[in-house]
């Protein structure tokens, strides 16, 4: 009953009328925010940070939150229309909404990813409303063991990604990890897999560059080949017959989005972990547990739902270190973190004892943002499918532009565009020579996230693996990747050793 009146006060203070419009602002401009390939909600909010300091810090981290929600549902819409991520949160959604879209079912996947990532924001929220001590306690028990366990239970699921063919989908694998590892050792510091020693390689390679590269160029010229001078990419069309056939159609992966959410919302609450990372074994897993694998890349629903109602979880999951432990949870919630100190408010457990009203109005305000960015979202869909009336003559050079933009803003580095462009191409080859795409943008996602924790692993234990097994959390995670690893192979052997000679 606590938490009820507590919740209540919260939303007094969401519908007061500065609020309010902040909330409805901050989800408007986030929706651009997370369409718009190479900005994001890491950017987003840096960027708008120094506007909050004319208004009190409860009106401040509610418009935050906002503008955080709104990119989260934004990245859905260029990697659906265009194929181009709009943040590395949006990348598992290119993987079966752009597919969706190019058979003229662009609304369908625009509704699922909304109603996902409204399933998805809705019970994570919930989830921080009841659980938010119990929980931050648990994610705090998770070291660097516990977290390289879950990158393999990760990496386990790319199997799956490439279908029956194992050696590309690892070969694929391995080319991701290669690329993760570009850059200065996270230890000794010394440079390594700097090609041709050029200086543009000691950052590493940005993963949206790779990303944008691969599902933007790499699309645009597939697209190129495919249409044999065909001036328009699909006849989607719009109704709102269509929008109730879309939801109502939905049924069918509720499962999926509740796997989605909780997976999402459990990886999000790990410290540094972020969004990107749950919906990518969010789509894994989908496929894993799916009836019909074989479906997903090229146009399941489910490959829509699955990472949208994850990456919206772990948005608000990520949330939760911060406010209570005083960790950012994702890149985005560090800036957040940076604008509280700024505020004068110091996270931690004191926090929602001495500015209860703080804390309780933000929790509030992703109520209000997630209903509201649904809404936006929905109303804009007409908007969003006209993109796809346009003739590919005009609509290829803004892609390419867009990726352009994308690939230069991150670091600013001319370097960058020429590194994208190169991935272009070889994106273009390897969906040509039927390699899956999947696996090496994803490894080259959890790449280095895996490595910093196989390696402080290894120095705490002086060298020894079991400690991977030792511990309880680790063991248990470990145990499961290791099965997800075998089982394909063994499916394989048993399909093999049943074939008539």
């Amino acid at each position: 009953m606590e938490i009820l009146n507590l919740l209540a006060g919260g939303f007094a203070i969401v519908f007061e009328p500065l609020n309010l419009a902040l909330v409805v602002f901050g989800c408007a401009i986030g929706l651009f925010v997370g369409a718009m390939p190479g900005l994001g909600s890491v950017n987003g909010v840096a960027i708008l940070l120094p506007m909050t300091f004319l208004v009190p810090p409860e009106s401040a981290i509610i418009f935050l939150a906002a503008l955080y929600y709104g990119a989260m549902y934004g990245g859905a819409i260029s990697s659906i229309m265009l194929g181009i991520p709009g943040a590395s949160t949006a990348v598992a959604t290119t993987f079966d909404g752009r597919p969706l879209a190019l058979q003229g079912k662009a609304d369908v996947a625009l509704i699922a990813a909304a109603v996902a990532s409204f399933v998805g924001g809705t019970i994570s929220v919930v989830l921080f409303t009841l659980f938010a001590p119990p929980l931050a306690e648990i994610a705090l028990t998770f070291g660097s063991p516990e977290i390289f366990a879950l990158m393999v239970l990760a990496f386990a699921t790319f199997i799956g990604l490439g279908g029956d063919d194992i050696p590309k989908t690892l070969f694929s694998i391995f080319i991701g990890l290669a690329m993760s590892a570009v850059g200065l050792d996270i230890i000794s510091g010394q440079p390594r897999l700097i090609f041709f020693g050029l200086p543009g390689f000691y950052h590493g390679i940005n993963f949206l560059v790779l990303a944008i590269g691969i599902y933007g160029i790499g699309e645009m010229l597939w697209t190129v080949e495919v249409s044999r001078g065909k001036m328009s990419i699909s006849q989607a069309t719009m109704s709102l017959r269509r929008i109730i056939d879309g939801v109502i159609g939905l049924k069918s992966s509720i499962k999926t989005m509740l796997m989605g959410s909780f997976l999402g919302y459990f990886v999000g609450i790990l410290p540094a972990a972020g969004a990107t990372p749950g919906s990518l074994m969010a789509y894994g897993v989908a496929k894993t547990i799916s009836k019909d694998p074989g479906s997903f890349g090229k146009g399941n629903v489910d490959g829509v739902v699955a990472p949208e109602a994850a990456n919206n979880a772990a948005s608000t999951g990520a949330m939760l270190p911060m406010l209570t432990l005083g960790i950012p949870g994702s890149p985005t919630t560090a800036i957040l973190l940076g604008g509280m100190v700024i505020w004068g408010l110091e996270p931690g457990p004191l926090l929602f004892v001495e500015h209860s009203d703080f804390v309780w109005g933000l929790i509030a305000s992703l109520y209000a943002a997630n209903l509201f960015a649904l809404l936006i979202n929905v109303a804009f869909i007409p908007a969003f499918i006209w993109v796809l009336r346009m003739p590919f003559t005009i609509l290829a050079p803004i892609i390419f532009v867009l990726c352009i933009v994308g690939g230069y803003a991150p670091t600013q580095d001319m370097h960058d565009v020429w590194l994208m462009l190169i991935f272009g191409i070889v994106g273009y080859l390897m969906r040509k020579l039927d390699y899956p795409l999947a696996p090496a943008v994803l490894a080259i996602v959890l790449g280095p996230l895996a490595e910093p924790a196989l390696r402080q692993s290894l120095l705490i234990s002086n060298g020894s693996f079991a400690i991977f097994f030792e511990r309880p959390f680790a063991g248990v995670i470990m145990v499961i990747a290791l099965g997800l690893l075998v089982l394909p192979v063994l499916q394989k052997m048993v399909r093999y050793a049943r074939r008539p000679a």
